[in-house]
C-alpha cells in the first residue's frame, strides 16, 4: 500500500489522437493512494439490465457496462466515540465520490464516505456529542454549529447516510429552534431536520467529477449506459412523439415520456407527501 498524502482531484485532458478522444477528458485518480479493494468488505453485482422481478424493462437504457464489485460503505458509522484511523483512499466504480478505509482500534476495517480534506493517518470519530469540527467527524445535528459544511446526512436518526452523498456536495447548517435543525441543500431547498439526525463534518470528495467530458459513446458503454434513441425518431406504437413524414413536431402541446406521462419539468412530488411539512423553501429552478 502507498503511502503518499492525500492531493486534490485534477481531470486529466486527452491528447486528440483520434475524433473521439479530442476534447475528451478523465480523471486522474491523483488522491487515490491504494488501487486493490479490501475484498472482505466487497460483494458481487449481479447485473439486472433495468429489468424487475418478472424480466420486464422498468428503467431504460441500463445493460452491460465494466464488471464491478460492491464496496460495503458504513453509512451509519455507530461504533460511537471509537476514534478510527485513515489507512487508505480509494476509488469507488459505483458512486462519484471517493471512499476512505478505516481501521479500528480492535484491527476492524471498515469503508465510508471520504470527504475533501481526508489524509492517511488522520483520525475521524462518530459520537452522539460534540467533537472536532474536522473533516470526517459524524456528530448529530444539534452539535454542528451554523454555516458548517456537512454530508452523509440522515433523514430519521439512526438510519444511517441518506442525502448529499454525491461528489463535491454538501448542506450548509442554517439554524436550530425547537428541536429541529434548518438545513440547506445543494439544490437550494431548505429544510428541517430532527437535531438527533446525524451529519458527517465536511463537503464530499471528488468535487471535479463533474467536469469529466466523456464524449464518445464506447465510455458510456463502459459504465453500463445504453444508447438513448429519440422519441421523434420511433414509430407510433413505440413513443407518443413517433410517426410523420420526415422530420415532423411532436404534435401535441407539451413533450411526454414514453409511458405517455408529461416530462420536462413538470413536478412529480406527491403534494400529500407527509415530509413536505419540513421543506421551508422549495429548490431553485435550473436554468436550461
Amino acid at each position: 500500500m502507498s503511502t503518499k498524502e492525500h492531493k486534490p482531484m485534477a481531470v486529466k485532458k486527452h491528447k486528440p489522437t483520434s475524433a473521439g478522444r479530442r476534447l475528451s477528458s478523465g480523471d486522474s485518480f491523483e488522491d487515490i493512494t491504494k488501487t486493490t479493494p479490501e475484498m472482505s468488505l466487497t460483494r458481487p453485482i449481479k447485473k439486472q439490465g433495468g429489468r424487475n422481478n418478472q424480466g420486464k424493462i422498468t428503467v431504460r437504457h441500463r445493460g452491460g457496462g465494466a464488471k464491478r464489485r460492491y464496496r460495503l460503505v458504513d453509512f451509519i458509522q455507530n461504533r460511537l466515540d471509537d476514534a478510527a484511523e485513515i489507512t487508505a483512499i480509494e476509488y469507488d466504480p459505483n458512486r462519484s465520490a471517493r471512499i476512505v478505509l478505516v481501521q479500528y482500534a480492535d484491527g476492524t476495517k471498515s469503508y465510508v464516505l471520504g470527504a475533501k480534506g481526508m489524509e492517511v493517518g488522520q483520525k475521524i470519530v462518530s459520537t452522539q456529542g460534540t467533537t472536532d469540527m474536522n473533516p470526517g467527524n459524524r456528530m448529530p445535528l444539534s452539535h454542528i454549529p451554523s454555516g458548517t459544511l456537512v454530508h452523509n446526512l440522515e433523514l430519521k436518526p439512526g438510519h444511517g447516510g441518506m442525502i448529499v452523498r454525491s461528489a463535491g456536495s454538501a448542506a450548509t447548517v442554517m439554524s436550530q429552534d425547537a428541536g429541529m435543525v434548518m438545513i440547506k441543500l445543494s439544490s437550494g431547498e431548505i429544510r428541517k431536520f430532527d437535531e438527533n439526525c446525524r451529519a458527517s463534518v465536511g463537503q464530499v470528495s471528488n468535487s471535479d467529477w463533474g467536469k469529466i467530458r466523456w464524449c464518445k459513446a464506447g465510455r458510456m458503454r463502459h459504465r453500463g449506459i445504453r444508447p438513448t434513441v429519440r422519441g421523434k425518431a420511433m414509430n407510433p406504437v413505440d413513443h407518443p412523439h413517433g410517426g410523420g413524414e420526415g422530420s415532423q413536431p411532436i404534435g401535441m402541446k407539451h413533450p411526454k415520456t414514453a409511458q405517455c406521462k408529461p416530462a420536462l419539468g413538470v413536478k412529480t412530488r406527491n403534494k400529500k407527501k407527509t415530509s413536505s411539512k419540513y421543506i421551508v423553501s422549495g429548490r431553485k429552478k435550473r436554468k436550461r
